[in-house]
């Protein structure tokens, strides 16, 4: 015999959802130096996501100076299955 709760049961039958935007902008010197302070800032914003550090909502995003460079979006739901 298991144990499972009627909560346990429903949640096997909903999908997990992550919406997330970044928008970021960037002025400098060349096209590969924005390439680059891009790719830090989004390295830098995966690591955060996959530490579960964001809350539903848009957050401020700051390069590696602490300057603001733009805004991440998240909004996690969950559904019926499709």
């Amino acid at each position: 015999m298991t144990d499972q709760s009627p909560r346990k049961a429903e949640s096997d039958h909903f999908t997990q959802y992550l919406k997330c935007d970044v928008e970021l902008n960037f002025t400098g010197p060349s096209p590969a130096v924005l390439n680059k302070w891009a790719a830090d800032v989004l390295r830098a914003l995966a690591d955060r996501i996959e530490k579960q550090e964001f809350d539903d909502g848009h957050h401020e995003v700051k390069d590696r100076v602490g300057k603001p460079v733009g805004t991440i979006y998240v909004d996690y739901s969950e559904g019926d299955e499709l």
